[in-house]
């Protein structure tokens, strides 16, 4: 299978740096088109981790590109009404002539986002059967059949217009490492999508995923293997180093050593972001989002210049 790399618009540092334009997250996405990236990537948040909102920006950036993908990563769709995200996302699916992915999760266990849940008026504890009622809502919205729907929502004779482009709605890519995200993704999503952990760890997960498919009915092999990873590339490592430390901590507000236990990062030279990051495309991994530590448009060249030595 073709290896995939996609990039992560910085869209939560803008708002952190007082840098609200939308105008450079735009031509971040041109400049990514441009070098050859298949993909471009919206974080999500409402209040605890400010942020542009990701169906609309994605809707930008269909406007200003031609061939890339737009994904989520991660939509949080539990604090939204899914009538209304079916809505937008068949929209923006129309709009890029289905071009979207739909990375989705169930949010981090943390004070800030507890707190984000209870702004939307959405019980936290309650965020994992949420999510997959309110995409099974989605999608039989996106069939455009009428639908009639009893449970956390009411819907009677509901038909969606437009529906997506892409028939029966995005595919839809599973986030997170815990053993209950590998059951979801092996049961009930088109692709399993972590931020971790190192290479052989997520190797064996996405092993435990596949089993979970076949278990099921599926075919592992129609499901995407991906992996969204973060990096500050610099020959000189100890600046690397720090520089993802800093950005770790800025961005969420803890400690950056707490934080790379669950998150995949890296901080080195190119050679070895090359060696890095073959390590998770020698385990199976065929869709790299990679999110830089800073530095955008000298990282974006730099992964294009090293693509030739990442494995095939």
């Amino acid at each position: 299978m073709t290896l995939r790399i996609g990039y992560l618009l910085p869209t939560r540092e803008s708002i952190m740096e007082g840098r609200p334009e939308a105008e450079p997250l735009l031509g971040l996405a041109e400049r990514a088109e441009t070098l050859g990236y298949d993909s471009v990537w919206v974080g999500d948040s409402l209040l605890a981790r400010p942020r542009h909102e990701p169906i609309t920006l994605l809707a930008g950036v269909a406007g200003r590109t031609q061939r890339v993908k737009l994904g989520t990563a991660v939509l949080l769709p539990t604090l939204r009404n899914p009538v209304l995200l079916a809505h937008q996302v068949a929209t923006l699916d129309q709009v890029s002539a289905g071009r979207v992915i739909l990375g989705i999760g169930i949010a981090s266990d943390v004070p800030n986002v507890r707190a984000e849940f209870r702004s939307a008026g959405v019980p936290f504890e309650k965020r994992v059967g949420t999510l997959m009622e309110g995409m099974r809502l989605c999608k039989a919205l996106w069939s455009g059949k009428p639908v009639d729907w009893d449970g956390r929502w009411h819907v009677e004779q509901g038909v969606l217009g437009p529906v997506p482009h892409q028939p029966g709605g995005p595919p839809i890519w599973g986030g997170g490492s815990a053993p209950a995200a590998l059951e979801r993704a092996g049961k009930h999503f088109d692709g399993w999508f972590p931020t971790g952990p190192e290479a052989k760890g997520w190797g064996e997960q996405w092993r435990q995923v596949q089993a979970i498919a076949r278990e099921a009915g599926r075919k592992p092999d129609d499901l995407e293997a991906a992996i969204y990873l973060t990096l500050a590339i610099d020959e000189n490592s100890a600046r690397a180093d720090q520089r993802i430390d800093e950005f770790l901590s800025a961005y969420y507000g803890q400690r950056p050593d707490v934080l790379k236990k669950r998150q995949a990062c890296f901080s080195g030279s190119a050679s070895a972001a090359v060696e890095w990051l073959n390590g998770y495309i020698a385990q199976g991994a065929r869709y790299l989002v990679l999110r830089f530590a800073g530095d955008h448009e000298r990282h974006l060249e730099t992964i294009v210049r090293l693509r030739e030595r990442l494995a095939r």
